[in-house]
């Protein structure tokens, strides 16, 4: 098999039958910060370029750097909750290399002594506990962006011409790289998924970074080798930059590991380079060789003090944290009274969060699950759309399982009720004022719609007469569709049922 990169690629079960798959993330994420980490400059996304930068994050003659605290302390939250021990003393250093989007030749990182080391997260695929662990977590600047012009595909290739944007430069940046992971096997790619998408959900609880993806605010160097099964050694790893989406992710580790399995079958030696991720094709292709870190020529920064987080104010931090994802969702499952399986569809769809703000807002679980994982994610397929980008709120879906639940409207009524909150019509009651949508109670028209369903089918009565009561659910369907859906069919049961066997109940 092959694809457009000209790859020739071998059976993913084939290949993990014979071959180890070893794998490791380096995962950027750009923190929340009000300002850049060395300097005062903004950080806020979609400003015009260039014009949130200052002579320190342009590295400009003379200008000297100063620490941001707040980042520093975000840096440790993350430490903290990915089971690191913290620092009692660290410094900054250079990180030496001339790309058009590092202002200053240099970028200000952390080598050898980073703030946070030596933790893990232990991730839970298809039932089983899969560890991951932490080499590092240390703090840098982030570099500009590079704007590729006249291409069709915004890389450098085919452009007529490159801009630089320097806004970017300098955003305080957590790098969390892990351990070469090994021992997964055939789920090494579900691994790295796993990995990324609990490791979002914890910073996200921490609320340090917004973690979105599609902006960059969180990137992923996904990291890729394989050995014989029983080597003793692990195989030459390509490195994967920047790709931004969990699918993709795991998309990426799969087609790396049958792309390699081809190459070493033939022969080939693998190449230690970086490679880029094609969404379209879900295919990578060649970027540069991979640099080693004496490459980097790191060296400490002059300019700052070291860091000497003190021991009392780290424990304040780990006592403060927010209950993270894993404890949520076991506290979940026991107030929910859900199974692991049903949690597991939960995290699939996305819909944790929706479902937990729904039942907070006043629906109860089962209403919340009901309405996000079937009309909800059904209209989301349907659309392409993001489960959690739907345009309505879990406010607004507890209001419609509030109305449900009174009575005022039935489950037909509120399906599309749902239809005219998306189309951005307002809120579920104020949808069912504005299109007459309410349950018909026992009015003018209900009554003479049951009455007009008992004259047109007097067979159906005689037969409802004769003992045979089940025949009244003809009736119950015509004061339906006469009514549009709009009427209750338990009052409508219970109208037919006095005028037609004579007794209630």
């Amino acid at each position: 098999m092959t694809t457009t990169t000209g790859d020739r690629l071998l059976d993913f079960d084939d290949v993990v039958s014979r071959y180890e798959p070893v794998i490791g993330l380096e995962t950027h994420v750009e923190l929340g910060t009000v300002t850049k980490m060395f300097c005062g400059c903004s950080t806020t996304f979609g400003a015009e370029p260039n014009t949130q930068t200052c002579p320190v994050c342009l590295g400009l003659p003379g200008s000297l750097p100063v620490a941001n605290a707040a980042a520093i302390e975000a840096t440790v939250q993350i430490g903290l909750a990915l089971n690191c021990r913290i620092a009692s003393w660290c410094r900054f250093a250079r990180k030496n290399y001339f790309y058009p989007d590092i202002p200053k030749g240099f970028q200000t990182s952390q080598y050898d002594e980073p703030l946070c080391v030596s933790g893990y997260l232990d991730v839970v695929v298809d039932g089983e506990t899969h560890r991951v662990e932490i080499e590092r977590v240390h703090l840098e600047e982030d570099t500009g962006k590079n704007l590729h012009v006249g291409g069709s595909t915004g890389r450098i290739h085919g452009a007529d011409h490159s801009l630089v944007d320097y806004n970017r430069a300098g955003i305080p940046l957590v790098e969390i790289v892990t351990r070469p992971v090994s021992g997964a096997g055939a789920k090494a790619p579900e691994v790295a998924k796993a990995y990324v998408t609990e490791l979002r959900e914890i910073i996200q609880a921490l609320g340090v970074s917004d973690v979105r993806m599609e902006q960059g605010s969180l990137r992923c160097d996904v990291n890729t080798s394989i050995a014989p099964v029983g080597a003793l050694e692990m195989g030459t790893r390509t490195e994967t930059k920047n790709v931004n989406s969990l699918r993709s992710v795991e998309r990426s580790v799969r087609y790396e590991i049958r792309r390699q399995a081809a190459l070493l079958d033939e022969g080939v030696r693998i190449r230690q380079e970086t490679r880029h991720f094609h969404e379209d094709t879900g295919s990578t292709s060649p970027g540069r060789s991979k640099e080693e870190a004496t490459d980097y020529r790191y060296f400490p920064e002059p300019d700052l003090v070291p860091l000497a987080p003190d021991a009392a104010w780290v424990e304040s931090l780990r006592l403060a944290l927010p209950e993270l994802p894993a404890a949520r969702r076991a506290r979940l499952i026991q107030e929910w009274g859900l199974s692991d399986t049903e949690m597991t569809w939960l995290l699939n769809a996305g819909a944790l969060g929706v479902v937990a703000e729904t039942v907070a807002a006043g629906a109860s679980p089962a209403e919340a699950r009901k309405w996000w994982l079937g009309e909800l994610a059904r209209r989301a397929n349907e659309s392409g759309t993001e489960l959690t980008d739907l345009p309505i709120t879990p406010a607004q879906v507890a209001e419609l399982s509030g109305l449900v639940a009174e009575g005022r409207v039935n489950d037909k009524l509120a399906r599309q009720v749902l239809d005219h909150v998306l189309a951005g019509e307002g809120g579920p009651t104020e949808v069912v004022e504005a299109r007459g949508l309410a349950v018909l109670g026992e009015s003018d028209e209900l009554v003479a719609a049951v009455e007009a369903a008992i004259a047109g089918a007097p067979d159906v009565v005689a037969k409802v007469r004769a003992g045979k009561v089940q025949a009244l659910g003809a009736l119950v369907g015509q004061v339906m569709k006469t009514t549009k859906g709009q009427a209750d069919a338990a009052t409508v049961r219970r109208m037919l049922e006095e005028r037609v066997v004579g007794q209630t109940g």
